[in-house]
């Protein structure tokens, strides 16, 4: 996935296109660099295999009649299968140019690589791909803008949608690209912008920076973490080895168990919580990894929200918190929530993820990362990170190590988003360290090196 680029929804990349015909660059320009965008990565997959474009009578079909022409002037074995004509404008200028043969998708032979552009953005009907799929059935797919049969907004699957190995996305990436059912069927996922200016307060994550202690620095003024153990102690722990491998100086673990991860992470007693909380010198508290839900527990979460502290609320702690106080805080939060625990939180809905979660940071005061194969990171401001972490992840405790990197970036860089965002992009650079197969417990010892490639 393209990392740091924006990301919009259809009615923006149509603005912007509007935008771009304000400043003279008519559609026939921009259908012009798209075409040639498909023909050069095109000619790149196919490496010299036959290929079969599939063009559709919208303008997704009028860039597939294009890269036609710009690959068989190139030399390549070129056929056309068509659904309907372009009916006027540029798409429909553009099919005008190609002089070779146009066979129905029924009549169409299969051939090894395939070019998708039957339909683009504008998807908003169920699509019957029966023809398709069966030109598609063993060919390398490269689909123009989006998979045919997605929805842009939503990121679902209109009927019979295609998979693609590659997908180009055309001018910006959609939500569709990052988030929902529809981003497993982009398969690779490439961005040519083809000259449109676009912006966003949705983008996709990028490494971040992150500078080495300063000279002067010492192990309370790089941020002491503490983190609030329960009922289960294996994921308070997990989350305390990654708060200290994640950047933080010092590392309290207050619960019954008196086990730590590591001999640096210092334990306390459960009675001894508020002292901890009080300590002035405490940076982040999280609580939830493990926590349970008695009463003990909930005496814990109503004292931590309590406080001044800057919070990270995971696990069971958002099973025993309000909306309504997470909003009268007034220090920093961060909520990590995987989808059950979030429709518990803050109700189920059709909406979008990102939607959805961009809703919730703002009834909540807080900065939101909402876990899943698609990571959303939302503010209260409305600005959205989107994160397609490795599906390794998808095992017991993964979500405890977040927590406790989340906690550490908080404690170092005291700015909510930004941390939530650097921890995110560490999680799932550990995992691709750790690699397939990987459990939770291996995580932590990844985070260094993942911090190594932030400088």
């Amino acid at each position: 996935m393209p990392a740091g680029a924006p990301i919009l929804s259809a009615a923006q990349m149509a603005a912007a296109e509007a935008a771009c015909a304000a400043r003279g660059i008519v559609p026939a320009d921009l259908m012009e660099r798209a075409a040639h965008a498909v023909a050069r990565e095109a000619a790149r997959f196919a490496a010299g295999r036959p290929i079969l474009v599939l063009a559709g009578p919208g303008n997704n079909g009028g860039d597939a009649y294009g890269a036609a022409c710009l690959l068989r002037a190139a030399g390549c074995d070129v056929r056309v299968a068509a659904l309907g004509e372009p009916r006027a404008g540029a798409a429909a200028a553009m099919r005008a140019r190609w002089a070779g043969p146009v066979t129905s998708l029924a009549d169409a032979p299969p051939r090894p690589f395939v070019i998708d552009g039957l339909f683009g953005t504008g998807m908003s009907r169920a699509f019957d791909g029966e023809a398709a799929a069966r030109l598609c059935e063993d060919a390398f797919i490269l689909s123009i803008d989006l998979p045919s049969g997605i929805d842009a907004d939503r990121g679902a699957a209109l009927g019979d949608a295609i998979r693609a190995d590659v997908t180009l996305a055309l001018g910006s990436l959609k939500f569709a690209h990052v988030a929902g059912e529809a981003a497993s069927r982009c398969g690779h996922v490439l961005l040519d912008p083809i000259g449109i200016d676009v912006s966003s307060s949705a983008r996709t994550i990028a490494r971040p920076r992150i500078n080495p202690p300063a000279a002067a620095e010492h192990k309370y003024s790089r941020g002491l973490v503490c983190v609030i153990g329960g009922a289960m102690g294996g994921a308070a722990r997990l989350a305390a080895a990654a708060a200290a491998r994640g950047g933080a100086g010092y590392v309290v673990l207050a619960s019954d168990d008196r086990r730590t991860p590591l001999d640096a992470i210092v334990h306390r007693e459960p009675d001894a919580r508020s002292d901890t909380i009080a300590d002035v010198r405490t940076s982040a508290l999280l609580i939830g990894p493990g926590l349970g839900r008695d009463a003990a527990a909930r005496a814990a979460c109503a004292q931590a929200l309590a406080s001044d502290l800057p919070l990270v609320l995971d696990g069971d702690a958002l099973a025993l918190i309000s909306i309504a106080a997470l909003a009268a805080r007034r220090s920093p939060t961060i909520l990590t929530p995987h989808g059950g625990e979030f429709d518990a939180l803050f109700g189920a809905g059709d909406a979008p993820k990102i939607a959805r979660t961009v809703a919730a940071a703002r009834a909540s005061g807080a900065v939101v990362i909402h876990k899943g194969a698609d990571t959303v990171i939302a503010d209260p401001e409305g600005n959205v990170i989107v994160a397609n972490p490795p599906s390794w992840l998808s095992t017991a405790g993964t979500g405890d190590v977040l927590a406790g990197l989340v906690a550490a970036r908080l404690a170092v860089t005291h700015a909510p988003m930004r941390a939530a965002c650097e921890a995110v992009w560490l999680h799932q650079r550990a995992a691709g360290l750790a690699g397939a197969a990987l459990v939770a417990d291996d995580l932590p010892m990844h985070v260094p090196q993942a911090i190594a490639e932030c400088r």
